[in-house]
């Protein structure tokens, strides 16, 4: 088992910058993949960005390419999200998720090949 919990949401003006983090516990072996997620209203759940954990081979969603980040911090058991120039349309639920296995060799995948979340923090960007 792992648990993820989030943090770092807030308010910004379109422009601005927020950093989220995701504080991992429990067995942290089964976080190889990791990855973030978001939630808009209305709206499925998407990839954001994605990380392989032992390789530090990362995917990114091309509505965020250059403008986001994602790292880890292994002595923390942290993973964050940098997100700079944000847009109205980045305004979500900002969900963090682990998996224990690549798929096809890559971590990359949908929402529903990842097997922990966390409760998610709010992300909203106001023009």
């Amino acid at each position: 088992q792992v648990q993820l919990v989030e943090s770092g949401g807030g308010s910004v003006q379109a422009g601005g910058s927020l950093r989220l983090s995701c504080a991992r516990s429990g067995n942290t072996y089964s976080g190889i993949c990791m990855a973030w997620f978001r939630q808009a209203p209305g709206k499925e759940r998407e990839g954001v960005a994605i990380m392989d954990t032992r390789d530090g081979s990362r995917w990114y969603a091309d509505s965020v390419k250059g403008r986001f980040t994602i790292s880890q911090d292994n002595a923390k058991n942290t993973l964050y999200l940098q997100m700079n120039s944000l847009k109205p349309e980045d305004t979500a639920i900002y969900y963090c998720a682990a998996r224990a296995t690549r798929i096809g060799g890559v971590c990359y995948g949908p929402p529903q090949t990842y097997d922990y979340w966390g409760r998610g923090t709010q992300v909203t960007a106001s023009s």
